[in-house]
């Protein structure tokens, strides 16, 4: 089985990922999402591109990952 990290480091610039990671920032130990196409890997991060702008997110806080589909088409209005 192929963990989260191994996945990212894999897959490709330009997929669609939903990546879940810890924040260090709450005291709880609190996890999120950011969902967007992959912008590139180093040996210690990655980096997504959201509709918000970039995020790195460090492969030492990833609990999970994986491809998701294209976005929906706009609906006719």
């Amino acid at each position: 089985m192929v963990t989260p990290v191994e996945f990212l480091r894999s897959a490709g610039d330009g997929t669609r990922v939903v990546i879940r990671y810890t924040l260090h920032d709450d005291p709880d130990g609190s996890a999120t999402d950011v969902l967007g196409f992959l912008s590139g890997t180093d040996e210690t991060h990655c980096v997504v591109a959201t509709v918000r702008g970039l995020k790195t997110v460090a492969f030492a806080d990833v609990i999970a990952a994986k491809e998701v589909p294209p976005p929906p088409a706009p609906r006719p209005r």
